[in-house]
């Protein structure tokens, strides 16, 4: 945009009748000045669907934000246990929204459409898993989500207020049971 009125490209002349200044501009720079204004104005069409397209997600959505995954597959029978990667680091961060039926990812929150999704009816578990601390002593929050066809999406924040949401929210939205939800429970009973 501020190329656009680079100060080059236009010459300037001085009209000393009005006290105003006028612009002499060529009729290729007044082309090329309507290129990028109908540039400019195509871009921000762009832009503007994308962010009416964010704002209709999150206005929707049950849960949204920003967290860290990867993904790995179970075994399945018969063939070897998968060895610990637990020192790789593979982790990407992505924009996950949980909104009707499906869990969505997405690369960053503008993109239009996901990268990925799962149904809500193929999970099968979700659950809590060990924090970590990284080498710059922050501690990450992890949990997992497990689907029937046996993909595990591994799932990591620094905030684990936001991990407990995300735990406590697919739990219930996936009709699992949650057996610190249950323990807790058991415990007040027996009060």
């Amino acid at each position: 945009m501020l190329n656009l009125f680079n100060l080059k490209r236009l010459s300037w002349r001085s009209d000393t009748d009005d006290g105003k200044q006028k612009v002499a501009l060529s009729a290729t720079e007044v082309e090329s000045i309507r290129s990028e204004l109908a540039d400019l104005e195509e871009r921000e069409a762009h832009l503007k669907a994308r962010l009416e397209h964010i704002d209709e997600i999150l206005r929707s959505a049950r849960l949204s934000g920003y967290l860290q995954m990867r993904t790995r597959w179970t075994a399945l029978p018969g063939e070897p246990a998968p060895l610990d990667d637990s020192e790789v680091d593979d982790w990407l961060p992505r924009f996950v929204v949980l909104q009707g039926p499906c869990i969505f990812l997405y690369f960053v929150s503008t993109d239009l459409s996901p990268l990925d999704s799962t149904l809500l009816s193929d999970v099968v578990e979700v659950g809590h898993m060990p924090c970590h601390t990284q080498e710059d002593d922050d501690a990450r929050y992890h949990f997992y989500i497990v689907t029937r066809q046996g993909l595990r999406y591994e799932c990591s924040s620094a905030s684990k207020l936001q991990v407990d949401a995300w735990v406590a929210t697919l739990q219930d939205e996936c009709k699992l049971g949650s057996d610190s939800t249950t323990l807790d429970h058991l415990s007040d009973t027996s009060k």
